[in-house]
């Protein structure tokens, strides 16, 4: 009788506890469902401020956007570099160019957006100008699709450009981007490369092996480890004829005429890659084969040689009012030529720095003057931060008729100008070395494809563990 009424108060004692665990459990997957629902697609509003990198200076750094928004009072002066925002309209067109702009109507707005009016000067190196590029090459292999060429006659040209530009415009666009990127309609024409047409593109080229190295750009390894830049290249080299003179003399081509030539049908291949790739895909691979390209060199103009910060700074060792006044007043007259972007940032402060050793300056004077990469980039369009420094992957300039224009700044934390070890610009890289990584593990050896599950797994011995106990009772 005893033993009886102990196996009664032992199931008792369990069952309360069994009761409140399968409660517990059932609320715990509830939890995890909630998890998996709001992890995966959180976004950072633009109110938000994103935790700092861990490693590395590029990593990509979700801020708010710097944002240029309507002035709230208009009856008062306006703020400095507060801009207008024009009204679309209907533009005016010539009426002889052989292209439906409208099946590029997509492209066409990212264009007149990146190249805004009151901002295309000051983002032109790195926003409007390449998608400008890009919109022309993509223009022309839609062209191609219909014509079999793969560039413009002259007067055709013309008109087409005319009409871009006026497109352009009629979308808030700055009318002087020709100016500003340095673009004419001769870059419709194919210039100097013999070949123009889609038939003898692909007798010469290897279009394969073009599309395969082209059709997927990866914006992290092109600019480093490029596999899309040299398929162009040799592609340009074929249609171009330069081929056998590169393959001779085991040197770049020779003469001003081979040059532009090589640089005409790289143009033409650009051109052919359109006509392949959707639009998208094709404005996207061309923008991140620019930023490569502009994130290679400063696009600031430096005064030769900044004497009057030489003779200031040549022989301090410690914190000096002269020297630093000396040497913000120089940096202040250059930053404000445009936006730049964090590489370019290492680039223009270790190019002075050379610049400033060459003179004699020895001693770390960024260190002692709290010069930051971002003192290199623009300062005047922002009211409430001190400069903007973009991203090196390719950016765009949006539009929001409540909020202006809006672009995504990078490393807004000070993060210190490197001050050059030499002279000499030579050793400067962007690039990392090539490195080792472990192999991923194998389904052999990682069961779990994830850590979202484990503690289920876990728990449901555990679970089993009570029901196996309770029965023995």
């Amino acid at each position: 009788m005893d033993s009886m009424q102990t196996v009664g108060h032992l199931k008792g004692s369990l069952f309360r506890p069994l009761l409140i665990f399968i409660i517990w459990l059932f609320s715990f997957q509830d939890v995890l469902a909630l998890q998996s629902l709001v992890e995966p697609n959180h976004v950072s509003s633009t109110s938000e401020l994103a935790n700092p990198p861990s490693n590395g200076l590029f990593e990509p750094i979700e801020i708010s956007p710097a944002v240029f928004p309507h002035y709230p009072n208009p009856g008062e002066p306006l703020p400095p570099w507060y801009p207008t925002f024009p009204t679309t309209y209907e533009p005016n067109l010539t009426g002889r160019c052989p292209v439906n702009f409208s099946v590029i109507s997509s492209i066409m707005d990212k264009t007149a957006s990146d190249c805004a009016q009151p901002m295309a000067s000051i983002v032109g190196n790195v926003i409007c100008c390449p998608q400008l590029s890009s919109l022309l090459h993509i223009f022309l292999g839609y062209h191609s699709m219909t014509s079999g060429k793969l560039v413009l006659q002259n007067a055709v040209a013309n008109d087409c450009f005319s009409d871009i530009i006026s497109i352009l415009a009629s979308r808030r666009a700055n009318n002087t981007v020709p100016t500003i990127c340095s673009v004419k309609s001769l870059n419709l024409t194919g210039g100097s490369c013999p070949v123009k047409d889609v038939t003898s593109f692909e007798k010469t080229v290897n279009t394969s092996k073009l599309l395969d190295a082209c059709s997927t750009v990866d914006p992290l390894k092109e600019c480093c480890r490029p596999v899309c830049q040299p398929a162009i290249m040799e592609a340009a080299l074929q249609i171009s004829g330069t081929q056998l003179t590169i393959n001779e003399n085991k040197k770049t081509v020779g003469g001003s005429n081979h040059i532009d030539a090589l640089n005409d049908c790289k143009g033409v291949v650009y051109s052919y890659l359109s006509s392949k790739l959707s639009a998208d895909a094709a404005n996207t691979a061309f923008r991140i084969l620019s930023a490569c390209k502009v994130n290679k060199v400063c696009p600031l103009n430096f005064k030769q040689p900044p004497l009057e910060v030489i003779k200031a700074c040549r022989n301090v060792a410690a914190p000096s009012p002269s020297c630093c006044s000396s040497l913000n007043t120089y940096i202040a007259g250059i930053q404000n030529q445009m936006l730049i972007t964090n590489k370019q940032a290492i680039i223009c402060a270790s190019l002075l720095g050379s610049m400033l050793r060459k003179g004699g300056v020895m001693t770390n004077i960024y260190e002692l003057c709290d010069v930051d990469l971002k003192d290199f980039s623009c300062q005047e369009a922002f009211e409430q931060q001190e400069g903007c420094l973009l991203r090196s992957f390719p950016a765009d300039v949006v539009f929001d008729n409540s909020t202006g224009y809006s672009f995504t700044c990078d490393l807004t934390d000070n993060i210190a100008a490197p001050w050059p070890s030499s002279s000499s610009m030579s050793t400067l890289s962007l690039c990392a070395p090539e490195m080792s990584l472990p192999a991923l593990p194998t389904s052999q050896t990682l069961k779990n494809p994830g850590c979202r599950g484990c503690a289920l797994e876990v728990l449901v011995p555990i679970f089993s563990f009570f029901v196996f106990g309770a029965l023995l009772y």
